[in-house]
């Protein structure tokens, strides 16, 4: 099954994480937490741990999200967790990836597993998509 949806960023808060041990390199490393809300066909909101080493002037860097969402997929309604990443060097997205993660489904999305995808619009529209079976 497929369910497609936009999401907003409702809440973007850089956290302050010292690593250890230390390590210097050619970009900087930071984590924020985000809360998103969606709606569509996914409708409902989510909780992220979003950390990206990232040049902001060249905009080229990498990120990993992990997300625990909580709504409805297709009218099934429940939470489940999900990771995502992409590469950039400034004007592109690469080595995307998207998976569900498993045995996290709860409610109606008990037994959740599969993928999807997230694109970021010219427009500035951020769309969601997720490629699930439900059992």
């Amino acid at each position: 099954m497929r369910a497609e949806g936009t999401f907003t960023v409702k809440a973007f808060v850089p956290t302050e994480v010292t690593v250890d041990p230390a390590v210097t390199t050619g970009l900087p490393v930071g984590v924020a937490r985000m809360e998103k809300h969606f709606e569509g066909e996914v409708a409902g909101r989510a909780a992220t741990l979003f950390t990206a080493a990232f040049d902001q002037a060249t905009g080229v860097g990498t990120y990993v999200a992990m997300e625990s969402f909580e709504g409805s997929l297709n009218g099934h309604e429940g939470a489940f967790n999900f990771a995502h990443s992409a590469t950039t060097t400034g004007s592109d997205r690469a080595a995307r990836f998207f998976v569900i993660v498993p045995s996290s489904g709860t409610g109606d999305l008990t037994g959740i597993s599969g993928t999807g995808g997230l694109e970021i619009e010219a427009d500035g529209t951020h769309r969601i998509w997720f490629d699930y079976e439900l059992g």
